[in-house]
């Protein structure tokens, strides 16, 4: 009988002394535990809250700085120039047919010209870029926009099946890639393009 109430004893104990150290958590310490755990659910301590907050801005170049206004499809976006053709072509945004029926057209999935990365632009073989064959390694390629002058120099020519998707791929600096159907004198539809890769050397913006 005795042990009974001993058991009952502790027991009671116990449970007091549960509740008590709940009551004093919870008025104590709960904040900073929810402060805490939220924290780190978010993998963000307050100190690298503060250096985001605070963080100066980048000096890069980016894109929204180059084109504040973003051309729509079918705009008239800017022309290229090729020294070695004396030719000066019309640029459209986008590779529709509306598009290049009335000169060059922009991928509207790769950047603009001037921006980092790889900029495309495309042609028909029998309009705009009949004498695109005559371009080569060394030849320069200059691009005229609202953000200003963007001179390319060829540094290598490339013949790809039709379907080949590398030509749009991302570059990791400042390309102008420009493609037509190939070969030149083909008759019907082509099955091959010919493919200039040109590098960014000098800009003028404004």
């Amino acid at each position: 009988m005795k042990q009974l109430k001993k058991r009952r004893f502790l027991l009671l104990s116990c449970t007091i002394a549960i509740i008590l150290f709940g009551v004093w958590f919870s008025t104590t310490n709960m904040y900073k535990f929810a402060k805490g755990y939220f924290l780190y659910k978010t993998h963000a301590p307050s100190s690298q809250v503060k250096e985001t907050v605070h963080k100066p801005p980048s000096n890069k170049t980016t894109k929204e700085e180059l084109y504040p206004v973003r051309p729509k499809t079918g705009e008239e976006m800017g022309e290229l120039y090729i020294p070695k053709l004396k030719a000066t072509l019309p640029i459209f945004h986008g590779t529709n047919e509306n598009e290049l029926e009335k000169g060059v057209g922009h991928f509207a999935g790769s950047v603009l010209p001037g921006e980092n990365d790889n900029s495309v632009l495309s042609g028909h073989r029998d309009t705009v870029f009949r004498k695109l064959g005559q371009v080569g390694e060394g030849d320069l390629l200059i691009v005229r926009t609202s953000a200003g002058e963007f001179t390319y120099k060829v540094n290598k020519v490339r013949i790809v099946d039709e379907d080949d998707r590398t030509v749009i791929v991302p570059k990791p600096r400042a390309t102008l890639t420009v493609s037509t159907c190939y070969p030149f004198d083909y008759i019907g539809s082509a099955p091959e393009r010919y493919v200039l890769v040109a590098y960014l050397t000098s800009k003028t913006v404004g």
